[in-house]
């Protein structure tokens, strides 16, 4: 009866203000109703695609487009701004793509073959250090035939291309606003994606309205979003929980996570979304080091390091084991780790040890950078070292410096064992192995593997199918296992928490990780 009243009441008076037990909004409410504000602890580092290969691109992907994307639900790229694309060639090295009809940037400039052309030029003629030109090293030239239609011949076959045009990295941009050999730097956005950038305060907040003229996959669920920027995620959860901001991504700590998982009776008015992460934490071992140069010793620690009991004590329960370098929840992940040493095993480790002639404890030393990954990493690496001296094995030393100081360590192949962490430029197994091996890799320490770079991955790339590739990555991650040149630790959990009156959180994560805005929604209330 009083659901029926309401109802009746808010038809015959919907332009005004009702009582509060009937719980129809005023004017004031309505227009906060249709925004949303999401907090994160991820703030971009620039403004300009071309210079973004970090979690600038959270940003990005909601205000520009690119040529194909990832539409909720799909691990494979959809056209976006293109009408359709595919390989011209069997032999996946000539890549086309029809834009759809009357594209406009927000600014009113034709989004044409020119422009799309202009954007990806740019990327590599800029080629800023640490940049994203470094995702398009197959890439040769870019032809445009008429306003429509682009074309991208590569140098060597690679069928991750269309992934790698989905990254946020390839937003297009327009040649009249974004100069064709520096970056922009004027602090302004100017895209054709799902909303236009009204203004940005750095360390504090943006502010995204609908873009009225915008025509892509994205089904918005909402007119507005700021998103706001917070240095504690500490203060950022109380602005939750106090209602100042409606969701969170990026910034929880497990400590958080775990309050608001057991604590439901004091935060009965928030929820949190869980879901598989495809970011990874793994250690590499320099092969120069007289001591983690020796396979004997690489496969010792690997017998020794229990994930289990370091997920539980530092992570509790946010992050999972990962025996591969492949995550769950991409195509080719394996176990191959587990399967090969089982449960955690001292009396394995001590004979691998023993018969290579090793008797005497190891001592060795594990770096890890102190501000890159959050506050977890040095008792993460405090719970390494003591499962390693435990065994009686090995004699372990920790040692921590700033990001910026130990990239500089391990690049100069300064340090015998380091943890670094990686977040996929795109879903697919490539891009967990190829970073990793050659003579030039990722990591700056030469990890060369003859059979994954010359025949695997090559392969791999020959194929559009990429469930038909599986075999390669099978064997590829069996290559690693033997080597142990990297050691799979965890892999993070996503995880979204909002208000309880917001929803499409689950929806919210594309596979690359990056939060989709427009997924996000203000329930109805009554």
């Amino acid at each position: 009866m009083f659901y029926r009243t309401c109802l009746q009441a808010a038809a015959a008076l919907a332009s005004i203000s009702l009582l509060a037990g009937c719980g129809v909004f005023s004017d004031e409410d309505a227009e906060r109703e249709q925004k949303i504000t999401v907090g994160t602890t991820s703030e971009p580092t620039t403004l300009d695609p071309a210079a973004a290969w970090d979690g600038s691109w959270e940003l990005m992907r909601n205000v520009f487009q690119t040529l194909v994307s990832f539409p909720t639900g799909s691990a494979v790229p959809r056209p976006d701004a293109a009408e359709g694309c595919r390989f011209a060639d069997t032999g996946n090295k000539v890549f086309e793509c029809k834009l759809r009809a009357d594209l406009r940037f927000s600014n009113g400039d034709k989004l044409d073959a020119a422009a799309v052309k202009h954007s990806i030029d740019r990327i590599r003629t800029i080629d800023v250090k640490g940049g994203p030109n470094g995702l398009l090293g197959s890439l040769d030239t870019i032809e445009t035939t008429g306003d429509r239609t682009v074309t991208f011949r590569l140098k060597t076959p690679d069928a991750t291309f269309p992934f790698i045009l989905a990254t946020p990295a390839m937003s297009l941009v327009p040649p009249s606003e974004y100069p064709a050999d520096k970056l922009r730097e004027d602090g302004k956005l100017t895209g054709s994606g799902p909303y236009v950038m009204d203004s940005y305060a750095k360390g504090d907040k943006v502010e995204l309205t609908k873009n009225g003229d915008y025509h892509g996959f994205a089904n918005r669920q909402n007119d507005a979003v700021t998103i706001r920027y917070f240095a504690s995620s500490e203060v950022m959860v109380n602005a939750l929980k106090k209602k100042d901001i409606d969701a969170i991504y990026r910034g929880l700590t497990a400590e958080e996570v775990v309050e608001l998982q057991e604590k439901r009776e004091e935060n009965d008015h928030l929820q949190l979304v869980e879901t598989v992460g495809a970011d990874i934490r793994y250690l590499v071992f320099n092969s120069n080091d007289p001591a983690a140069g020796k396979l004997a010793v690489r496969r010792a620690i690997a017998q020794l390091v229990d994930r289990d009991s370091l997920v539980a004590k530092v992570y509790q329960g946010t992050a999972e084991p990962l025996y591969s370098m492949v995550p769950k929840g991409i195509a080719g992940h394996t176990t191959e780790f587990f399967d090969r040493y089982g449960e955690p095993n001292v009396d394995k480790a001590r004979r691998i040890l023993k018969d290579a002639g090793i008797t005497q404890p190891v001592p060795l030393t594990f770096w890890y950078t102190t501000d890159r990954y959050g506050s977890a990493t040095e008792p993460e690496f405090a719970e390494l070292k003591r499962q390693l001296d435990a065994s009686g094995l090995f004699k372990i030393t920790i040692q921590g410096k700033p990001e910026k100081d130990f990239q500089k360590g391990y690049k100069s192949g300064e340090y015998p064992v380091f943890g670094r962490g990686w977040f996929p430029d795109f879903p697919d197994p490539d891009n967990f192995i190829a970073p990793f091996v050659g003579s030039k890799n990722v990591l700056s320490t030469p990890y060369e593997s003859p059979e994954i770079t010359g025949q695997l991955l090559p392969q791999s790339r020959r194929e559009s199918d990429r469930g038909a590739v599986l075999d390669q990555f099978k064997r590829a991650q069996e290559i690693l296992v033997d080597d142990v040149r990297l050691l799979p630790l965890w892999q993070g959990k996503l995880y979204v928490a909002s208000s309880e009156e917001i929803g499409g959180g689950e929806r919210a994560l594309d596979p690359q990780t990056v939060m989709q805005m427009w997924e996000l929604y203000r329930k109805a209330s009554w």
